[in-house]
């Protein structure tokens, strides 16, 4: 049987509604694994799957596009070095080591701990929209909690953790009984994408893999109920480049001598050797039995009296640089390049002073932090406030991308006052504050 057939079977079915089955249609499905050489993988280790298919014509008989969607699926190669796979289990792994975990909470606990406003888009009042008021502070209350297990700074760390690490955010957008939204933080490395989406919001656009078996374990998911967020988007591939994908290599190598240089301060290495002329065999075995049991681990001087001073030879230089800090070191600096980072924020202070910290510290928050927090506000205007809420006329911000500091977002707004751009009531409603009578 024919992949294409195998998967038609899998996806074949009714969709009736977010659980149900993909609806059927004749595409021509091949099975995509990324590995090595910038892949993605389900957690399992199993490789991720896409839905490709030629030119197609719509429900009218026209030609929706005449490109076909990701054609270097079908001449992917590998590099067969024995590296481990970059997957979802394995990046996830590596994310929990010491110089990974520190550069993904650089940038993860600086976004989720960033005030957060829902305002009117740009060249827009309040008072042209009606009920902006009463919708702006719906809005703000649901992302205020999202769902009833997280608060937004919680759904925003495992949502951006996902992103950091492999590039495959994703937030389910569940509609209340009641009116209004849940934002539930889901698995990315699950999420399958459908390249046969028809560009309407109701049409199924992803496909989870549950992991379980039978019809459950593919779960269908129209465009207005998942927010897919890629990070570092491609055209030869439909999901993102997480940064510590990037960095996995570098991440690999740098374990591996920081396990070697372990071993060696723990002095599980061999590191000497004693040579002795003119002992027969015998006199030998007998003191490598002395010494494996009267000496060694005792702590006791070992006295050995022989015509000629025994040699010792050493394997090493006996200092530092038996440890390879300087490597270490080298690979620490591509691992703060992957993750948009100076070399400072994993530890490494050779090369700062007073005068260039402050700089290093603002390159920091324009390249790894900014990019990253006004994706996540991007997908959440448009895939939870426009598409699912209808409210286009609104849009969610991160408050401190402003500025850096406390002391310049104050002398900005005293600007925007004094030239009369905004108001003492706007300023006061940016920074939490009720009316000046309250």
């Amino acid at each position: 049987m024919r992949i294409g057939e195998k998967f038609g079977k899998i996806f074949g079915g009714r969709r009736g509604g977010s659980t149900a089955m993909a609806a059927p249609s004749p595409l021509t499905m091949t099975a995509k694994a990324e590995t090595q050489d910038g892949s993605a993988a389900n957690a399992d280790g199993s490789p991720r799957s896409s839905l490709t298919m030629t030119t197609q014509l719509n429900a009218a008989g026209a030609e929706r596009r005449k490109t076909v969607a990701l054609p270097s699926v079908l001449t992917m190669g590998n590099r067969g070095e024995g590296m481990p796979k970059p997957t979802p289990a394995n990046l996830r792994k590596f994310a929990e080591t010491p110089v990974a975990r520190k550069a993904i909470n650089t940038i993860k606990d600086r976004i989720a701990c960033m005030k957060w406003r829902v305002q009117v888009r740009s060249g827009r009042s309040v008072g042209e929209l009606p009920n902006a008021e009463e919708r702006i502070r719906e809005v703000t209350e649901m992302f205020e909690q999202p769902n009833p297990d997280d608060s937004f700074r919680s759904m925003a760390e495992q949502v951006l953790e996902d992103v950091i690490v492999g590039g495959f955010g994703a937030i389910e957008i569940a509609s209340r009984d009641g009116g209004g939204v849940e934002l539930w933080p889901v698995d990315g490395a699950t999420i399958k994408i459908r390249t046969d989406w028809d560009g309407r919001p109701d049409s199924p656009r992803y496909v989870q893999q549950s992991g379980m078996f039978g019809g459950a374990g593919q779960i269908s998911l129209n465009d207005e109920e998942l927010s897919y967020i890629r990070l570092n988007p491609r055209t030869h591939t439909p999901f993102g480049l997480g940064r510590l994908e990037v960095a996995f290599e570098t991440v690999h190598a740098f374990l591996g001598a920081h396990r070697y240089a372990g071993k060696l301060a723990a002095n599980s290495v061999v590191q000497y050797a004693l040579w002795l002329n003119d002992v027969t065999p015998a006199q030998h075995e007998r003191l490598i039995r002395w010494w494996q049991d009267e000496i060694e681990g005792t702590g006791r001087v070992p006295i050995i009296s022989a015509e000629q001073k025994p040699e010792i030879l050493r394997f090493g230089g006996g200092t530092d640089a038996d440890l390879r800090l300087a490597w270490q070191e080298f690979l620490m600096r591509v691992i703060a390049d992957a993750f948009d980072l100076p070399p400072v924020f994993l530890g490494l202070e050779n090369d700062v002073n007073r005068s260039t910290a402050a700089e290093l510290n603002d390159m920091a928050f324009q390249q790894a932090i900014v990019p990253t927090a006004r994706l996540l506000a991007e997908h959440l205007t448009r895939d939870v406030i426009a598409k699912k809420l209808g409210y286009r006329e609104l849009e969610f911000v991160f408050t401190d991308l402003e500025t850096t500091n406390e002391l310049e977002q104050a002398q900005l707004q005293e600007i925007l006052i004094r030239s009369g751009v905004m108001t003492v009531a706007e300023v006061r409603k940016i920074r939490g504050l009720g009316a000046a009578g309250d």
